[in-house]
């Protein structure tokens, strides 16, 4: 079927036949598009748009963070998750890192990067490439430098007192003692050279080598966490990935820890209500949608961290329509993103989807080429720059994943040593009966499970192009209480009805990257033609070919 040309739009949309890349900045989706047309498939590309993203947009991600990468391969009819979220270290533990300061900034706060076996790990099994090829554009951006984007000056301007504190990240990133404004040339000749040394020696490098080495003894010296044991332990882990139906689609993502059980379950609430009847962000549909988030918040705050998690419960349509019944006119109490132990009076709390365990079960981006292969990817560092720390000598900025434990000891996400997180990132597939014929995801920590369900419902329910159903306005509620964050584009008379149905409503811009950021692409699946969906409230672009 053609693509829609429903949905107001500010962005023309970009289609193609051979390639597309969608990601967080135009020079990472040129990057992934270079290696399209130099042979390479979409797992090459992938891996070079990561790489790339690692150096124009390195308050997001990087080879010292984590992600995971949710492939299809065509040669060899495999649906793949690469979960290279990795685990804290060994020697972390609940009163070590108590302070929620220790676990957002400084040395105590990186989990053992995953970033970079994980994209060596991709490029072993299904690349095309060598990862001298893959890393060529990243390395020429490191070393010739780029331009700044206002969207850059701004998160480089946010972070600064920040990364002042450690020497080697202020001259790294601060090279004139101040955020570098938009339009100043970055350069980053460490990081370039990391880049080699791993493209000729492989992870071996990074998790058995010199950069281990320095990463170690950064840490042995300012009190950090992560020793040569835990590098050494290090490795991705393919997974197969977990899923739903909607609307006759399946809609694949990655299993608990990972929290798309969230919005799974989300997806199967709302699939009992009749939205294109309903309308696009009218006071219904937007209610329906908003209490469904807040009971499937509940259920994946009380299960997404346990050993052996009710998955298939959670995901069973029966349960979906035990929770869809506790829905009412008004606004229930949320208990927020976060497990708490101390549940307040009327607060929406999980249920029981053990009783339904049977068979039936924060930057993103996305490739495709003209093989069939797709891949979506979320990845991290945590928050803007992660820990704030880089590694002297490498260019390589440390993530902050500790901070996504939970301070309470009871939460089954409680710190703890070589421990998973639960962990928000969750890059998506849809299918019809045949093939794959979307890849989404978004950034935006804890909002990216609210606002991937409303892009994919506004294709699905309301026939919006991608492009469309990204730029379209979004909420969210994430805030313990009856908070429901809301863009101004959404007509103030649908906002008013929302406030009577007993929802707080947190005015946000009329475009604010507190939705998110997403990117996507849509394959027509009468053509196999693209189209790719970039989202205009940061720096995305798509690139077709």
């Amino acid at each position: 079927m053609p693509f829609p040309t429903h949905g107001t739009i500010h962005r023309p949309t970009v289609t193609g036949r051979r390639g597309m890349i969608s990601s967080a900045h135009p020079l990472a989706s040129l990057a992934g598009l270079r290696i399209l047309m130099e042979g390479g498939n979409a797992i090459d590309a992938a891996v070079a748009t990561a790489a790339a993203l690692n150096v124009v947009e390195p308050y997001m991600s990087g080879m010292g963070g984590v992600g995971y990468m949710h492939i299809y391969s065509a040669q060899n009819n495999e649906h793949k998750i690469l979960d290279y979220m990795a685990r804290s270290p060994k020697a972390a533990s609940f009163d070590l890192v108590q302070d929620e300061n220790k676990r957002l900034r400084g040395p105590m706060a990186p989990m053992v990067p995953g970033a970079c076996g994980g994209w060596l790990t991709a490029l072993e099994r299904y690349g095309s490439m060598d990862a001298s090829t893959v890393f060529a554009p990243a390395i020429e951006y490191a070393e010739q430098g780029f331009a700044l984007t206002i969207v850059n000056h701004r998160f480089f301007s946010s972070c600064a007192d920040d990364l002042r504190i450690y020497p080697s990240s202020a001259d790294n990133y601060l090279p004139t003692g101040h955020a570098p404004l938009p339009g100043d040339v970055l350069t980053q000749p460490n990081l370039a050279q990391s880049f080699r040394d791993i493209a000729e020696g492989g992870s071996d490098v990074f998790y058995n080598g010199p950069i281990a080495d320095r990463i170690v003894s950064y840490m042995e010296t300012n009190g950090g966490l992560i020793s040569h044991e835990d590098l050494r332990s290090f490795s991705p882990e393919w997974q197969d990935p977990i899923h739903t139906t909607y609307r006759g689609y399946r809609v694949y993502a990655p299993a608990p820890p990972c929290q798309a059980v969230q919005y799974l379950e989300t997806l199967n609430i709302m699939e009992g209500y009749d939205l294109e009847k309903l309308g696009h962000n009218t006071a219904e549909t937007l209610h329906y949608f908003i209490e469904a988030a807040k009971l499937a918040t509940a259920d994946r705050a009380e299960y997404a961290g346990v050993h052996n998690p009710p998955t298939t419960g959670l995901l069973s349509k029966k349960y979906a329509e035990e929770r869809r019944n506790l829905i009412t006119n008004q606004a229930q109490i949320t208990g927020g993103e976060r497990y708490t132990a101390n549940k307040v009076e009327g607060e929406v709390v999980a249920g029981n989807p053990q009783n339904w365990m049977r068979t039936e079960c924060t930057t993103h981006f996305d490739t495709v080429d003209d093989k069939g292969n797709a891949v979506s990817v979320t990845q991290s560092l945590g928050a803007g720059f992660g820990s704030a720390v880089v590694i002297p000598d490498t260019g390589i900025a440390l993530n902050d994943m500790l901070y996504w434990f939970d301070g309470e000891p009871e939460s089954p996400n409680a710190v703890g040593p070589d421990k998973k997180i639960e962990m928000c990132m969750s890059p998506v597939q849809v299918w019809d009966k045949d093939a794959v014929r979307m890849l989404i995801g978004t950034p935006g920590s804890y909002g990216i499970l609210q606002t991937t369900p409303q892009m994919i419902m506004n294709v699905i329910d309301h026939g919006m192009n991608v492009q469309a159903a990204i730029e379209a306005p979004r909420v969210k509620t994430t805030a313990p209480g009856t908070v429901v964050d809301a863009e101004t584009r959404i007509p103030e008379s649908v906002l008013t009805d929302l406030a009577k149905r007993g929802h707080t409503i947190n005015r946000l811009n009329d475009w604010d990257a507190l939705v998110g950021g997403g990117q996507a692409i849509h394959i027509d699946s009468d053509t196999g033609s693209f189209m790719g969906g970039a989202d205009p409230r940061r720096d995305g672009y798509a690139l077709g070919w």
